[in-house]
């Protein structure tokens, strides 16, 4: 079998009536799972079912996060999901892809940024090895737990200021992760 992208080198998942997923890139037979593993490395793929060529993307998106939230790694709080079913049907609907979308960019953009910020408030210093340790074991934990964002206290002028909450940040993150390690 041939290999198949889409136009902007997507590549093509074919789902079967068995319930089984071929990615037509690898030539090989794949689970959801390996498709969370794409989507997490920012691979872009579309699934269609392998009879009607219909796109079924969404829907199997849909499915991993289910699967994901029924093993008991619930990112998703119940509040947030009421909420939003109650906007099923209500006359803001159509705005809502677009708003959780331009949020979910905003909030990876926010996740780089603290990130650089941290990286070179340690830059050059004996402390530099450890913050970076740290930083990747906040990473792995803030992958599995996604606690409810804050309120940010102002931030004093100047770099200093700067540094000095990105330190008290790092500071509080720190305490968290060590918490998830008792």
């Amino acid at each position: 079998m041939k290999k198949q992208h889409g136009t902007d080198g997507v590549v093509v998942i074919k789902k079967y009536a068995n319930r089984r997923l071929y990615n037509t890139e690898s030539s090989s037979y794949i689970t959801l799972e390996h498709l969370a593993a794409m989507t997490r490395e920012g691979r872009e793929f579309k699934v269609v079912d392998a009879k009607t060529d219909e796109d079924i993307t969404h829907n199997v998106l849909t499915q991993i996060i289910m699967e994901a939230e029924s093993r008991g790694q619930t990112m998703l709080p119940v509040n947030f999901l009421r909420q939003l079913i109650a906007l099923y049907g209500d006359s803001m609907q159509a705005m809502v892809p677009d708003y959780l979308d331009a949020s979910m960019d905003s909030f990876r953009r926010n996740q780089a940024q603290f990130k650089t910020a941290v990286e070179g408030a340690f830059a050059g210093s004996p402390f530099a090895e450890i913050a970076k340790r740290n930083l990747e074991m906040f990473e792995a934990a803030a992958q599995a737990f996604k606690p409810p964002v804050a309120p940010v206290a102002p931030v004093a002028a100047g770099k200093d200021g700067e540094i000095a909450a990105l330190k008290a940040e790092l500071a509080q993150l720190r305490d968290k992760v060590d918490k998830l390690g008792d």
